[in-house]
């Protein structure tokens, strides 16, 4: 699970810096950067909601185990 999470971190900074690029890249042509920035951007949220949906699966099944302060301590 460790490992899933560094990569989806690594992925969401991919997409991040791929949509600043885009940004920042002087073209002719500004629909096609537009569309270019908007997927890379896209892809960052469905990473996000796919790893936070992977952690609450690994929570539920019991793969992963909160830890912390305890409640009412």
């Amino acid at each position: 699970m460790k490992y899933l999470v560094i990569v989806a971190f690594i992925g969401i900074t991919a997409s991040l810096a791929t949509a600043l690029f885009f940004m920042m890249r002087s073209s002719s042509n500004g629909k096609t950067r537009g569309q270019k920035m908007a997927f890379a951007l896209g892809l960052r949220v469905a990473i996000s909601i796919l790893l936070f949906t992977s952690i609450l699966l690994a929570w539920k099944l019991g793969y992963i185990q909160p830890t912390g302060i305890k409640s009412g301590q």
